[in-house]
């Protein structure tokens, strides 16, 4: 942790200045009606700084949605315990059971919609409305509205069953557990009511039909499995199809059928069977219905050229701006058009990296913009690998979090020399590569022509160990695109073949960040080491003056722990990365960037609390392409299924030819 930690999460905001009082705003910028009234633009000076901005509803009673998760949470957990409870209307009379105990069943009488429900409802009924309970309360305490709806929705139908039943119900259990019970449903249907403002988080529209389709399916799946085992054993009488579908839709939902086999196993298996298939239906049909949006990025032309034009006039003070024109990520702007964060949504993460862009004073309109987008949408927001200045404005506009995630690697081309005791690692690498006879070309990408330029990505593409494309915060994703034409693009070669090649992207109007490092597996060791080094001797014809090299995880921790003294804790925390090493380039990437000896430059990753801090480091690993979930690619399987079709066909022929290798024999 650094001086940026959470000591930073004060609510204390930065005005706006110019972004609020400047220049007459630009045409409207994406996300912009998403914004919250602000002072207009029009107001004397004076008065737009004394204005303040308005405070963020999701700093307002942050007690309401946790207070109504832990209730639900309760609640869904008392409806699993009667659910998978067999003997509880003996242990609510019993007088042999001890009284903490008995107190026990009496406080799940008074739960509410328990009473009714136990009375009339299957177990299996129960665990569902448990379970969906369980499900509803994290979305509750994201402000999820469908997931108020849900809730809203069951509390009255619970208290409606209570009232209809209430005259079966008493005999059995007396009046005051069902007024308890009713009470305790109308204060919090009441109180779920009185804060519904609270519950503002919209969904992905998209995610209802796809639930009501896959509910669809899977029903048409249960069905056909159902019918299936009935179809294929022996039943102890004939039944009718409608009798068989009646005896499936009961198993689904956990009442006792009325079809009997002539095996006595096969009547618990049958019940196992439809009841479980109707538990994984409404447990994937919820979650469908309840996760959060995640809208494809997608960078639209007039954005791409917005963002351009910012990186014109403010792309020097960060190296990893031009990376926010990668395709996949989406923008969204300040109301006056001078700044924007660009983002990428995963696993319910709002992912942003790198700094702001455009004019610096202008970066809390698009910090709160960005804020109020993921709060509208029950995203957890969260940037990583902003730089100091970004990380301080950040956590006074936002309240956010800040932990130092590792250290970027700058190399001064006007101080970088090969000679000296601390280069000789990397001169010996660079002679022994030059004598070993290759050579390079460093160019501007608009300066190689269309057809070579596509010949060096194929080339590129086939020295790719996996075809997951890493890389988000420091890779653009492409080369050669439109309007990439100042790119640098430097290739190695050895007798006329390509061995290697490095991407660089611009960084302001003197720098460059590195992008891309690919080579041959075969190739002389050291030929990275090599390419740099003609990059940089190369920089001066080509304006630049600063060269930004790979990141480096955790660089000051490393170290820190192999120092003589380290603590015991420095020295346990350098061990566990190493560990990771073995899967994550950690040492390695920190040893190469530290033989240039670079300036090492702070980066910073920020999240909104420490409850947070694991979902965002998961999506930061999927982002980065690090963690990839498994998905079935049909089109890549149908590939492979026909090419298998077509060559079993064409077996036969092969082998009655007279020309085969065994006729020759």
């Amino acid at each position: 942790m650094t001086t940026l930690d959470l000591v930073s999460r004060g609510r204390t905001y930065v005005p706006e200045m110019t972004d609020l009082i400047g220049q007459e705003p630009l045409e409207p910028a994406p996300g912009d009606e998403q914004r919250p009234s602000r002072p207009a633009a029009h107001l004397p000076s004076a008065l737009a700084r004394a204005i303040p901005r308005p405070v963020d509803r999701r700093h307002q009673n942050r007690w309401v949605p946790r207070l109504a998760g832990w209730i639900i949470l309760l609640i869904g957990f008392t409806f699993i315990a009667i659910g998978t409870d067999a003997g509880l209307y003996a242990k609510l009379h019993s007088a042999s059971h001890s009284d903490a105990i008995r107190a026990l069943h009496k406080v799940a009488l008074t739960t509410p919609g328990a009473l009714s429900l136990t009375y009339s409802a299957p177990r299996l009924a129960l665990t569902l409305i448990g379970l969906l309970l369980l499900m509803l309360c994290h979305g509750l305490v994201r402000r999820k509205h469908r997931s108020w709806q849900a809730v809203m929705t069951l509390l009255i139908l619970a208290a409606g069953i209570n009232v209809l039943r209430l005259r079966k119900v008493v005999p059995t259990f007396g009046l005051t557990p069902m007024l308890v019970g009713l009470a305790i449903t109308a204060v919090i249907v009441g109180l779920g009511f009185y804060y519904r403002r609270e519950f503002y988080a919209l969904g992905d529209p998209r995610t209802r039909w796809r639930a009501l389709w896959v509910f669809a399916w899977i029903l048409c799946a249960d069905f056909a499995i159902g019918l299936s085992f009935i179809a294929l054993r022996e039943l102890a009488k004939p039944y009718t199809f409608p009798q068989r579908v009646e005896a499936v839709l009961y198993g689904l939902v956990g009442v006792t059928h009325r079809i009997s086999f002539r095996l006595d196993f096969l009547n618990d298996f049958f019940t196992i069977l439809t009841g479980g298939l109707g538990l994984i239906t409404v447990i994937m049909t919820a979650y469908l219905f309840l996760r959060p949006a995640e809208p494809q990025g997608r960078l639209g032309a007039q954005d791409g050229g917005r963002i351009r034009g910012l990186l014109d006039r403010y792309g020097e003070s960060d190296s990893l701006g031009y990376f926010a024109l990668r395709d996949d990520k989406s923008v969204i702007w300040s109301p006056t058009g001078k700044s924007c964060v660009c983002y990428r949504v995963l696993s319910g993460v709002m992912l942003a990296s790198g700094d702001p862009l455009g004019d610096p004073e202008a970066w809390p309109g698009a910090i709160n913009a960005f804020l109020d987008l993921a709060a509208r949408h029950a995203w957890v927001p969260a940037v990583i690998g902003c730089s100091e200045l970004g990380a301080e404005v950040w956590c006074r506009t936002g309240g956010l979090a800040a932990l130092e995630l590792g250290d970027e690697a700058v190399v001064s081309v006007a101080e970088f020399s090969l000679q000296g005791r601390s280069m000789r690692n990397v001169r010996q690498m660079v002679t022994r590569v030059r004598r070993a006879g290759y050579t390079s070309q460093v160019r501007r990408v608009g300066d190689v022509p269309r057809e070579e330029l596509d010949r060096l990505m194929r080339q590129a593409d086939s020295w790719r160990g996996t075809p997951t494309e890493r890389g988000f915060s420091m890779a653009l994703g492409r080369i050669g695109g439109p309007g990439d034409e100042r790119c640098i693009i430097a290739t190695a070669t050895q007798d006329g073949t390509l061995k290697a090649l490095l991407h660089f992207v611009p960084w302001g109007t003197d720098g460059l960040s590195l992008d891309l490092m690919r080579r041959d597996r075969s190739a002389q060791p050291g030929l990275n080491d090599f390419m740099i080094a003609e990059t940089v001797k190369a920089a001066a014809d080509l304006g630049v003056k600063r060269i930004s090299l790979n990141f480096a995880a955790f660089r000051a921790a490393l170290e820190r722990g192999e120092k003589i003294g380290a603590g015991p804790v420095a020295r346990a925390w350098r061990r566990f990365l190493l560990f990771l090493s073995r899967w994550f380039q950690i040492e390695s990437l920190y040893k190469f960037n530290a033989k240039f000896c670079p300036e090492w430059v702070p980066r910073f990753m920020l999240f909104a609390g420490p409850r947070d801090a694991i979902r965002v480091g998961l999506a930061a690993l999927e982002a980065e392409a690090f963690l990839v979930w498994p998905t079935v690619e049909v089109r890549r399987l149908r590939r492979k299924f026909r090419d298998v079709t077509r060559a079993h066909r064409q077996a036969p022929a092969v082998a009655g030819d007279g020309s085969s290798a065994g006729g020759a024999d």
